[in-house]
């Protein structure tokens, strides 16, 4: 069992180079403030680890796990390493820390994920983040290498079980709103007219295929921090702060699958199957597993990955919130909104609050942390006790999803 302490998330609007920072700056605010907000000394971490996809690429540096000495003194001997798996680099970091956890090697770790993504004009940030797919072998007529891989995504829905570019104009209309009440949001100073979210061609101009402006994840600089404990490690927490353990956060239950990294493969190897991609479906439910859920319903809201409308789109009906083809229905119904039965992407999402390729899985467990510990504020779900994340890397190539609750919400039945 690993407790969550708390974290902290950057202003997923700010433009770093434009503000003066490199993202050694940003890495040193993000576990600074990490610390502040959680009342932890540094000196108290035992181990840091961080998710980051391509620092080389867009910012020229490498062994990221070196920033923690740049931070504080107390961290300079401590052990720390960096992690990638393209979009879920941040969830991989995560990964690692609770193992060292549940191995009994440390009982207070610091997870940091970042990127620094708009230092470059956006067609060369399209290429950096394209070396997620197979190099050389997919995709090479492109202009923008995951605008088209879900593109095709979506015709491969259309094909199997038809498509309907309404309910993914939906989806993105559904993220932005969420977006507009979180203070972190990239997008939340938007202003959107009535043809946005529609098929024209000036409002929402088509990017790669079927996927449109209004369907694509941002292009974001960003950091989130969380702190994870031991079981032991938490009560000491709670016992200096004044506060029951039951009050924190906790992370019951984790999924985590790998595919063949080029697209065309993984397709080919379902047809035929329930699922696009199977591997995406046996994370979500190796993680609900080991939580011991049995049924989505048991579920107050999902904090998943809609680096396009698309992928939001499989992933619906992956997580099991429908029947497989049949997300329309979750989106038709209002069960993923805000108010619904199950909402999705509260935060606002990749399309809504921003997409710092290695900090997306940090964030993400940080919004669940917020949503079960009542502290997200304008975005919070009434009465949120129990969240799924589901974190992609490339075209499903690494899949990572977390259980969190309420550390209470046993006893509270």
């Amino acid at each position: 069992m690993v407790y969550i302490l708390g974290g902290w998330q950057s202003d997923f609007a700010a433009n770093w180079q434009r503000q003066g920072m490199d993202i050694a700056d940003a890495f040193t605010e993000c576990v600074e403030a990490g610390l502040d907000a959680t009342c932890l000394d540094a000196a108290e971490v035992e181990t840091g680890h961080v998710g980051n996809f391509t620092a080389e690429l867009f910012a020229g540096q490498g062994l990221l796990g070196g920033f923690f000495g740049l931070v504080d003194p107390a961290f300079n001997g401590m052990p720390s390493a960096r992690h990638e798996a393209a979009c879920a680099s941040g969830s991989v970091a995560i990964l690692a820390a609770t193992a060292e956890i549940e191995a009994g090697r440390y009982d207070l770790a610091c997870v940091v994920g970042i990127e620094q993504m708009r230092n470059v004009p956006g067609k060369i940030a399209a290429q950096h983040l394209g070396s997620a797919a197979w190099a050389g072998h997919e995709f090479g007529d492109a202009d923008f290498v995951w605008p088209r891989v879900f593109s095709d995504l979506a015709e491969e829905y259309d094909r199997r079980h038809g498509l309907n570019p309404a309910h993914l104009r939906r989806i993105a209309e559904i993220n932005f709103a969420n977006a507009k009440r979180n203070p972190n949001a990239q997008t939340r100073g938007y202003h959107f007219s009535d043809e946005s979210f529609t098929e024209d061609d000036d409002a929402n101009p088509v990017v790669e295929g079927r996927m449109r402006k209004m369907d694509c994840g941002q292009v974001t600089d960003g950091s989130a921090v969380v702190f994870l404990a031991s079981p032991a490690r938490a009560a000491a927490y709670a016992a200096k702060r004044g506060i029951p353990l039951e009050s924190l956060a906790r992370i019951t239950g984790w999924g985590h699958r790998s595919a063949p990294i080029g697209y065309a493969r993984k397709v080919a190897d379902s047809a035929g199957e329930d699922f696009v991609f199977p591997q995406v479906h046996r994370a979500v439910m190796d993680a609900r597993a080991r939580a011991q859920i049995g049924e989505v319903s048991q579920l107050d809201a999902i904090e998943t990955h809609d680096c396009f409308t698309s992928s939001e789109y499989m992933e619906i009906d992956h997580l099991g919130i429908t029947p497989p083809g049949k997300s329309w229905q979750a989106i038709e119904d209002g069960t993923i909104e805000m108010g619904g039965a199950l909402p999705v992407n509260p935060s606002g999402g990749l399309i809504g609050l921003g997409h710092p390729v290695g900090a997306t899985g940090v964030r993400m467990l940080l919004d669940g942390f917020k949503q079960v510990t009542d502290s997200a504020g304008d975005y919070q779900v009434d009465g949120a006790r129990r969240i799924q994340t589901l974190n992609i890397g490339g075209s499903t190539t690494t899949t990572v999803s977390f259980i969190v609750e309420r550390a209470d919400l046993e006893t509270a039945g």
